[in-house]
């Protein structure tokens, strides 16, 4: 074939010359370039490919309250109040799903979604997923800090729906029975316990806009996301079957549960010091809590299940290092064991950083960046040291995090 002959060749269905695009595939009539290539895979995920309601429940691989906690223990240490409740409302929610007609009394069992209170760090965002994961349903983290009132500047309330979708490959069937966890519920509290008179678009608003998502409604949503495609097809999904789950560290809720128990306190009942710390605090948190941190009635009506999780302490830091399934200091050595070295870290170096991650009380995502500061030289070094063996002592750890910028943060 000669060079202007194949010049002329273009694609069959954009029209595009071979020297306009990367590759150009032939077929036995024609040609298509990878741009429509592309377009027309985006095509087949959007509108196609949709599993059957019975597939859909084939996959959907439901496990009993306890099974739930005892998969949750691989992965996340301690919360044990936490874990029993999320494994309850989590398996009713999906009994309801599967359940068959066995009964003509048209009883509709209404799903329960959940709102979990607890400091940053405590493993809100770790429970949730592990669960959907569990039950391999699609899974989406929405932070409420973006969302706005429709019509302002950030993300529409079913901008959330799109990730969701998104997550379960566009395949609405599935979608309808995914997790959504939204994240920083808290951030969105309105600015006093009373009605606003002034237009609250960041915090009342986005809690107003998401009433009827969170009960169960037909929602249009935008599978690219909201304002910048104002072109595209909306797909719609119900989201009376998708089960929602909110977390926020809600911080300062503990003052507002201290003042309702002690003017529970009558007569005769005294309370110690120990009985106002953080922790056995948070283990009283109720909805009218909720309420005066700047929820309003009607979302907290929508959430009828509430938990909270504890603050984490030393032993508990200590085991999330070393025991879950995905635990740090195992990352480490895989890492390490990649270069075909042996990661050696001791006893008294990880107490040291459990102690330095209580004090930054950054929960156990601090862990990290301690681990990071201290390992960051040897991970730099060591491949081109050609070593078998490497030992992290307390001396070491200590020299080490002294220089690290984490070093010099202050805890207020």
């Amino acid at each position: 074939m000669s060079k202007t002959s194949e010049e002329s060749i273009r694609c069959s269905f954009c029209g595009r010359e071979k020297k306009e695009v990367n590759v150009l595939i032939a077929g036995i009539t024609g040609h298509i370039c990878d741009s429509c290539i592309t377009q027309a895979h985006l095509i087949i995920r959007e509108e196609g490919g949709t599993k059957s309601k019975n597939e859909i429940e084939n996959t959907l691989k439901l496990l009993t309250p306890k099974e739930i906690v005892e998969n949750l223990g691989l992965h996340v240490i301690g919360q044990n109040e936490a874990k029993k409740v999320l494994s309850v409302a989590v398996y009713n929610h999906y009994k309801r799903l599967t359940q068959k007609n066995m009964t003509n009394d048209n009883i509709e069992i209404e799903k329960s979604n959940i709102i979990m209170v607890g400091e940053t760090g405590t493993g809100k965002t770790l429970l949730a997923k592990t669960i959907a994961n569990l039950l391999k349903v699609p899974f989406c983290i929405a932070d409420a800090t973006v969302l706005t009132e429709a019509g302002y500047v950030g993300e529409d309330v079913e901008s959330i729906l799109s990730r969701l979708l998104q997550a379960a490959d566009y395949n609405v069937e599935a979608a309808e029975r995914g997790i959504v966890f939204i994240d920083e519920i808290d951030k969105v509290a309105r600015k006093s316990d009373n009605p606003s008179i002034t237009r609250d678009v960041s915090g009342e608003g986005v809690q107003q806009a998401m009433l009827k998502l969170l009960e169960g409604t037909i929602v249009n949503v935008p599978p690219q996301g909201g304002r910048k495609h104002p072109e595209q097809k909306m797909i719609q999904i119900d989201t009376k079957n998708i089960l929602f789950i909110c977390g926020g560290a809600f911080d300062g809720i503990s003052k507002i549960i201290e003042r309702r128990v002690k003017s529970q306190a009558i007569g005769f009942n005294t309370f110690s010091d120990a009985d106002f710390n953080d922790e056995k605090m948070l283990s009283n948190v109720n909805q009218l809590d909720v309420k005066k941190y700047g929820l309003i009635p009607e979302l907290i009506g929508r959430f009828p299940v509430l938990t909270y999780l504890h603050p984490l302490s030393e032993e508990t830091l200590l085991s999330i290092l070393t025991k879950p399934k995905n635990a740090l200091t195992k990352q480490y050595v895989r890492l390490f064991e990649m270069d075909e070295i042996n990661l050696i870290i001791k006893k008294e170096v990880l107490i040291f950083i459990v102690q330095k991650a209580m004090l930054l009380n950054l929960g156990a995502r601090g862990l990290r960046s301690i681990c990071e500061a201290i390992l960051t030289d040897s991970m730099f070094e060591a491949p081109d040291q050609k070593i078998k063996e490497l030992v992290i002592d307390l001396s070491y750890a200590e020299k080490q995090f002294s220089k690290s910028k984490i070093s010099k943060l202050k805890v207020a």
